[in-house]
């Protein structure tokens, strides 16, 4: 009997301190330079939305939030970085869809897989891909590339920031819709596709709203169509594929903060909660439109939710297209 009380005494002392333990923890997060990895290089949209985050989060607390650009093979390079790091809050990643949902079915021998190696902390915003062309194109409308691709199959080019990346996809899923194929032209990055079709070396980019806003607005490239669902509030008189002759085409990408699998889950929430203080402000949501994306919160069971969901959603896609990569 009285090794029992003994035992329950213990067992009641313990449990306030392990708590007191975690809230410690979480109250003591961050008490050094967090490293937010960036799997792309600089200047393309997963880049610009990384930047901005880590900015806001420093200035909003004082923390200091590094950007580290590690590009490569089509984003898998630096989210691979991020599910070999510790488990410790201090290496995170702005992953988004093409590297966490789309290139686990296109690279056979991928060293992550999403799903188990990682954990979803916070969405931060989804946006349209859309298709643009160099504003002293020929092209015109959208129709005047399917007519010009199916004249002369092979002959019009468009360029993606790598192979295996929705926004390729996106335009193979485009060849497939209207009948036409156009040829594919992959770059390291999206900044080195804007600087070939600025110059007129490809006839097109398919490239993320944030990625090519910036020429957008400054009159040197000019948009085609979106092919998300609904137009995007950055390019309000920008037609949707959908709307212009291809109904039900719907493809769009997402971005959001990562950590490695294992990750103490007072730290995801502490990233979580602060994350979505700052896409609750007017100053952020405004940024974030501003550079052509559209900010969402979620918990982080949401993302994961969400993250599975479309693991398995583009398993069929990319089955589907027939595209593989060594």
């Amino acid at each position: 009997m009285i090794r029992k009380l003994t035992r329950s005494l213990a067992l009641a002392l313990a449990l306030p301190l392990a708590f007191a333990a975690v809230a410690v923890h979480a109250q003591s997060y961050p008490a050094k330079p967090i490293r937010m990895i960036v799997p792309f290089p600089p200047g393309g949209g997963t880049d610009i939305l990384a930047r901005l985050v880590a900015q806001k989060l420093t200035e909003a607390h004082h923390w200091t939030v590094v950007p580290d650009n590690r590009g490569g093979a089509g984003g898998t390079i630096g989210i691979a970085e991020a599910a070999r790091a510790a488990p410790t809050g201090y290496d995170i990643v702005m992953g988004q869809k093409d590297n966490m949902v789309v290139a686990p079915w296109l690279y056979k021998n991928l060293s992550y897989n999403p799903v188990k190696d990682l954990t979803a902390v916070a969405h931060v915003a989804y946006t349209p891909v859309v298709i643009v062309t160099q504003v002293n194109s020929k092209f015109k409308t959208l129709d005047d590339v399917v007519k010009a691709a199916r004249a002369a199959p092979d002959t019009v080019t468009y360029g993606s920031p790598g192979n295996g990346t929705t926004i390729h996809l996106a335009g193979e899923i485009f060849n497939s819709a209207a009948k036409i194929k156009m040829r594919h032209v992959p770059y390291k990055g999206s900044n080195a596709a804007m600087m070939d079709v600025l110059a007129g070396n490809v006839d097109l980019m398919v490239s993320s709203v944030p990625s090519a806003m910036a020429q957008i607005k400054a009159g040197k490239l000019r948009p085609l169509a979106v092919t998300s669902a609904k137009r995007s509030t950055s390019l309000p008189e920008t037609p949707t594929v959908a709307e212009l002759g291809y109904k039900g085409f719907d493809v769009s990408t997402w971005y959001g903060i990562f950590v490695p699998a294992n990750t103490p889950k007072d730290i995801v929430a502490t990233l979580n909660t602060e994350i979505n203080k700052l896409l609750a402000t007017p100053e952020m949501k405004a940024a974030i439109i501003g550079q052509g994306a559209e900010p969402e919160s979620m918990t982080p069971d949401q993302f994961g939710a969400l993250l599975k969901t479309d693991y398995e959603k583009w398993k069929g896609i990319v089955q589907a297209s027939g595209a593989t990569i060594e």
